[in-house]
């Protein structure tokens, strides 16, 4: 296809898409308005599905198949880092030694790493109850695993991280929210329908399939940004690692 044949068809498709853009803006509510039919239609879905959670249930439930796009561009993203960014041939692996640490920032962050970790579970558990939920929860779980690099250094922070493991389990856990969409299927409904018990209300296992796809999330959030940082660490350290070797072989 040549280059003007390729304008033309984009120019095309954008203008199909302005319209009907148009079009759908021109039937949306005013702003200001006290009506909100969206949001008191997500809001009586959520209470038919005994889910707590409105975002929840939006997230997870009314609109899972979005949900599982949003997923997979952190699974491409890890793909694509672990890619790019991977060891060549011409890169060692360093190691950096031990680090001085202030004794109240290794104390913060002793007392803290398991603080945040439990945070991080709760808030997965509780994400069809309360604010929250996968991919929160999952941040926070990352985030509380890499303060032993804070409090400690790089070598604390490799001992417990098993970057190899957390591959895989980030590659299984976006597999099971594709996986569990066939429940629906397999039953004769939609894909990704709310077909599981949907429990008593407000509790943690209330809200069907809800809690199981948002459990998915957590743990594929979790796992994905902290293989992400591993390898931008990794990067980091062994381009230092190599201009430290250049500068010893200069002098």
């Amino acid at each position: 296809m040549s280059r003007s044949a390729r304008v033309r068809l984009f120019l095309g498709a954008a203008a199909a898409i302005a319209v009907f853009y148009v079009l759908a803006c021109t039937g949306l509510p005013h702003f200001g308005t006290a009506a909100h039919p969206y949001g008191d239609r997500a809001v009586a879905a959520t209470l038919r599905q005994h889910t707590a959670n409105t975002v929840s249930s939006i997230n997870f439930d009314q609109r899972a198949f979005d949900t599982l796009g949003e997923e997979s561009i952190l699974l491409g993203s890890v793909l694509g880092a672990t890619a790019l960014l991977r060891r060549t041939d011409d890169e060692q692996e360093f190691t950096p030694g031990q680090v001085r640490v202030l004794p109240s920032t290794r104390l913060f962050g002793t007392l803290l790493l398991p603080v945040a970790l439990l945070t991080g579970v709760y808030i997965v558990a509780h994400g069809q109850l309360s604010p929250g939920g996968g991919f929160q929860g999952g941040v926070v779980l990352a985030s509380a695993l890499h303060l032993a690099y804070v409090a400690a250094d790089y070598r604390s922070l490799k001992e417990i991280r098993p970057r190899e493991l957390l591959d895989g389990v980030d590659a299984v856990a976006a597999g099971a929210f594709t996986t569990l969409g066939l429940a629906g299927l397999i039953t004769g409904a939609a894909y990704l329908q709310n077909v599981l018990p949907l429990g008593t209300f407000n509790t943690l296992s209330s809200g069907g399939l809800v809690p199981v796809i948002n459990a998915a999330v957590g743990v594929e959030v979790a796992s994905g940004v902290i293989v992400l940082l591993a390898h931008f660490l990794d990067q980091a350290l062994a381009t230092r690692g190599e201009r430290t070797t250049t500068e010893r072989g200069s002098s």
